[in-house]
């Protein structure tokens, strides 16, 4: 894409948000007529190379880690400074939104780039890092590459294949020249590395809501999501008698309706949702034999999350038990609610309202995100961005340039605050 002149030759948030519009077409997504990106794919690398650029552009030198994560460095009065990470994560959902994750990365570039044009620089370094894997969305192990930043990635699996079957997590980092076996070398725990800050879309409505454009993150929800495996009978759709019948979907629907039901009465910011289901044998004519679907639990804190999954996990057993239903429940994701640094959290708030001039929302994150997992390397702080009716993980997924720049200035604020703080 050709910039036009005027304010696209510098940082701006209507430059931040043309080179996400940019990045979610080929030879940056591998979906015709659409946004996906996954982790180590073909529009991966060739993401990386545009990013690599316009970090060069901005001042940085640019590397990529042994979990295949992007890096650009902005050097601090010495070279030996402590470390400020800028960013996000780079890949998508299938057929996704343009700004998920990559607005962050962009909006990070386009603060140092800030600084670099003056030459600026601080005791600290600044780093943008665009996170190869946060979403899951090729291999099944979400934020897999901050983990191995943050320095608790557990001993991957080699022989991990991807949704398409089309290749193993070994056999796709070897493919960037890198080793599975290496991305423990990823990690930042001996680095000084004294914050994290991540822009990120609100992925809701509440700004919309409040007619503010940012906001700043108290917390990220905890979560616990469970894949329920229901076993009754299958049987002919016209001659087993109702009374007779081990219809596994009839009890999942039950399930369904109770976590719905448990969700609704909660508080703390509870959710609870099934977005997955697959009945077998699936035909019109035959009483489903087996279901197997997900409960994703979320809430702003760790008792309400566990209190709410517990009860709808008994009801679960209740209703198996009474349908003569055999189940199997299995734990496939486990985060705790991950509060944002409050000094942190506190100058972003100053930031966000010098910019604004309006009082400063704060949200509990619903969803998950890179910096719950870098929580456990540094202190973290987010700062959100509203999207047109809350809309995300969706191609209508859309920011306006004012909210952008706004965004852009308030961490270009929050980085000259932390340095008053820092010093």
């Amino acid at each position: 894409m050709v910039m036009q002149a005027g304010n696209m030759d510098h940082p701006s948030g209507a430059r931040a948000v043309a080179r996400c519009t940019e990045l979610g077409r080929a030879p940056y997504s591998e979906m015709e007529g659409g946004l996906f990106r996954p982790y180590l794919g073909p529009s991966y690398r060739a993401t990386c190379d545009r990013l690599a650029a316009w970090m060069h552009d901005a001042g940085m030198a640019t590397r990529m880690d042994a979990a295949g994560n992007l890096i650009g460095r902005y050097e601090g009065l010495a070279p030996d400074a402590p470390v400020v990470l800028l960013g996000s994560h780079i890949d998508s959902v299938r057929d996704g939104g343009f700004f998920d994750g990559m607005l962050g990365v962009v909006l990070g570039i386009e603060t140092v780039a800030h600084f670099a044009r003056s030459g600026k620089r601080f005791p600290f370094a600044l780093e943008v890092v665009g996170f190869g894997d946060e979403e899951g969305s090729r291999f099944p192990s979400g934020m897999l590459t901050s983990h191995a930043v943050a320095g608790v990635l557990e001993t991957p699996d080699p022989a991990m294949r991807d949704w398409a079957e089309t290749a193993t997590l070994a056999s796709a980092l070897e493919g960037f020249g890198l080793d599975v076996g290496r991305m423990h070398a990823a990690s930042r725990k001996g680095d000084p590395v004294v914050a994290y800050v991540e822009a990120h879309i609100e992925q809701g409505p509440a700004l919309e809501a409040e007619g503010r454009a940012l906001g700043v993150v108290s917390a990220i929800a905890a979560q616990h999501r469970y894949r329920v495996t229901l076993r009754g009978m299958a049987g002919h759709a016209g001659t087993v008698a109702m009374k007779l019948r081990r219809d596994a979907l009839a009890g999942a629907a039950e399930i369904i309706l109770a976590a719905e039901r448990v969700g609704r009465a909660g508080t703390d910011g509870l959710v609870a949702t099934v977005g997955s289901l697959d009945v077998m044998p699936g035909a019109a004519n035959v009483v489903p034999g087996d279901v197997v679907f997900t409960i994703d639990v979320r809430a702003g804190t760790n008792a309400t999350r566990d209190r709410a999954a517990r009860e709808i996990l008994d009801i679960a057993c209740t209703v198996a038990a009474r349908r003569g239903l055999e189940m199997d429940v299995a734990l496939q994701q486990d985060l705790d609610a991950t509060p944002c640094d409050p000094m942190l959290a506190d100058l972003m708030e100053q930031a966000v309202r010098e910019v604004t001039c309006a009082p400063v929302p704060l949200l509990v994150s619903g969803a998950g995100h890179d910096a719950m997992i870098m929580a456990h390397l540094a202190p973290v702080c987010m700062l959100f961005i509203r999207c047109a009716g809350g809309i995300s993980h969706n191609p209508a997924e859309s920011v306006t340039d004012a909210d952008t720049d706004a965004a852009l200035r308030a961490m270009i604020t929050f980085i000259g605050l932390f340095e008053r703080r820092f010093g």
